[in-house]
């Protein structure tokens, strides 16, 4: 006969020790994520800033484009200004690692006219 004294004990570790596990992925995935949304944000509403600045030069624009991108805790890492659409790529630091998160995002007119090409 064979006693099965204590199993139960090494079976309820090791549920223990797989949900701890499991909820360790779920919180990484989730501040992974929560990083790459901050980040896109950051880069939308700065895009979006330059544009409204794009009038007045490239460097107004991108100036806004970098005020706007450090007031949402992000780093302006380019940005371009062609015509009247700007393209930005901003980066935010990583919750998880000693890495940044890198954004792109462009904004600029929703159309052209056929005046504003000739």
């Amino acid at each position: 006969m064979r006693s099965d004294s204590g199993s139960a004990t090494v079976w309820w570790a090791a549920l223990g020790a797989l949900l701890w596990f499991a909820t360790l992925a779920v919180l990484a995935t989730a501040a992974a994520r929560l990083d790459r949304d901050r980040a896109t944000t950051a880069a939308d509403l700065a895009a979006l800033a330059a544009a409204a600045g794009a009038v007045h030069g490239t460097e107004r624009a991108c100036a806004q484009a970098r005020d706007t991108a450090e007031a949402n805790r992000a780093f302006l890492e380019s940005c371009v200004l062609t015509g009247a659409t700007v393209e930005v790529v901003v980066s935010v630091p990583s919750s998880l690692i000693d890495r940044s998160v890198p954004a792109r995002s462009r904004a600029g007119p929703a159309a052209v006219s056929s005046e504003e090409v000739e």
